[in-house]
């Protein structure tokens, strides 16, 4: 296995759990927020698919597919068309309400698709291309694409776990 079967692995594992997470619930279920505060499956998913799309459109110098492909407007959402959910309040969080859960799992899988895309044209050694500079030491392409497969990993999780927790 070479190191971009093994990505795309880790990838696809996320596909399939973000979409074990969404499967046949209902818009309430969606939006259900343990404690009545946590974050919501809605939310979980939408993120966890915004900031890959977006990491991955700024390393790969492309439009994001939530622009590029239209699921601003499939999303209906009231924030601005670059928010990813970063920094938001709890009251944003409950205003990412999706209808169908279909939405989440096509949405991330637009996001899944691009990026591997974008890792057929990568080589071993553009892994160690600098690709932020703000950090110290500065983050490497190979250390960004760890980052995204830990955030979704992690949000994923939670997700399924938030199920668990649904009321029956």
């Amino acid at each position: 296995m070479n190191t971009f079967d093994l990505l795309n692995d880790s990838l696809e594992r996320i596909k399939e759990n973000v979409a074990a997470a969404a499967d046949g619930l209902n818009a309430d279920q969606l939006s259900y927020r343990p404690g009545g505060t946590g974050n919501s499956i809605a939310w979980l998913l939408w993120h966890l698919a915004r900031v890959q799309d977006a990491q991955i459109a700024d390393v790969a110098g492309t439009e994001q597919v939530w622009t590029a492909q239209g699921w601003f407007g499939r999303f209906g959402l009231p924030f601005d068309v670059q928010a990813h959910g970063y920094g938001m309040s709890g009251d944003d969080v409950a205003r990412v309400r999706v209808e169908d859960p279909q939405l989440l799992v096509d949405y991330y899988g637009a996001a899944h698709a691009r990026t591997v895309e974008y890792f057929s044209g990568l080589s071993e050694a553009d892994l160690d291309k600098v690709v932020d500079e703000a950090w110290d030491p500065p983050v490497t392409l190979g250390v960004r694409i760890i980052s995204i497969l830990d955030d979704d990993a992690q949000h994923v999780g939670q997700a399924a776990y938030v199920r668990g927790l649904l009321p029956s």
